[in-house]
């Protein structure tokens, strides 16, 4: 098993093309459940709650590329089975790690700039509607990194996340820990650890 595993972590590091967009935008207007900022209303349950007092929003598509997904397509069409597998949950992880990331360097710059950056969250996550994934593109389109949005929301290629982060003097931040721990959705079926109650509440 490690062998496969080193074996796919070594293909998919040569195939993987991490690349990022980001747009800061200011919050126009703030409600319990909803943000508006760009010209875009974003309803995202118990944000108001969950985000405390943000002033700017920033969202983002990071994505590692369609190679690896190209090579994971091919494995399972020669039936190289457990590669393919192996392989898909290298480039899994791989995007997860970039979006920590990014949320990483949001933070180093909403420090630099006296502002408290919140953890991020994506459609489709903590009771946010995946349908907002289109008002998440309108305010920063994946095109300059090659990520396109289908109508059913769906992004091409599929090793792509959406994210949004909130900022502020006295926005509410969550230490930080793995994003299972701090979703806010209780009952989701890829949990991977109990949630942890917010330094906040």
């Amino acid at each position: 098993m490690r062998a496969l595993f080193d074996e796919a972590l070594a293909e998919g590091t040569r195939l993987m093309v991490p690349r990022a967009v980001v747009r800061w935008l200011p919050v126009d207007a703030r409600g319990p459940d909803s943000l508006e900022a760009g010209g875009e209303v974003l309803t995202i349950p118990a944000t108001g709650e969950r985000w405390g007092e943000v002033e700017h929003v920033a969202a983002a598509v990071v994505t590692i590329g369609e190679a690896l997904e190209r090579r994971v397509a091919a494995l399972w069409e020669s039936r190289e089975l457990p590669l393919a597998s192996m392989l898909d949950s290298v480039g899994s992880g791989a995007v997860e790690s970039l979006a920590e990331y990014l949320n990483d360097v949001l933070c180093q710059q909403g420090l630099a700039a006296g502002l408290r950056v919140t953890n991020r969250i994506s459609p489709g996550y903590a009771a946010w509607d995946v349908a907002e994934q289109h008002a998440l593109f309108r305010l920063c389109p994946g095109a300059p990194v090659g990520v396109t949005l289908n109508a059913a929301c769906f992004m091409t290629p599929g090793k792509s996340i959406s994210l949004l982060v909130g900022a502020g003097v006295r926005a509410r931040v969550d230490h930080y820990f793995s994003q299972c721990a701090r979703c806010w959705m209780r009952d989701c079926a890829y949990r991977r650890m109990p949630a942890r109650r917010t330094v906040h509440r």
